[in-house]
């Protein structure tokens, strides 16, 4: 797989951002990143507790390192 140089779709840091947000975004653009990089029970995770756990934790991440959420490293 091809590296990334950001979190949602290998969009830019700034428009990840905008997206980790909105908590809709968020959770929908985490929950098909979850699956494209082959993490099926982190999908069905963030399917069942992203809407408010899961988001916070992804937003202060996000400004923090950059990252979203990854239960398994990349």
């Amino acid at each position: 797989m091809a590296s990334r140089k950001g979190d949602y779709f290998g969009l830019s840091y700034i428009v990840s951002i905008i997206l980790a947000i909105i908590p809709i975004t968020a959770w929908i653009c985490g929950i098909i990143t979850r699956f494209q990089d082959g993490k099926i029970i982190a999908g069905i995770l963030r399917i069942f507790f992203g809407a408010w756990i899961i988001w916070l934790i992804d937003l202060i991440l996000m400004i923090v390192s950059k990252h979203i959420l990854r239960i398994i490293p990349v």
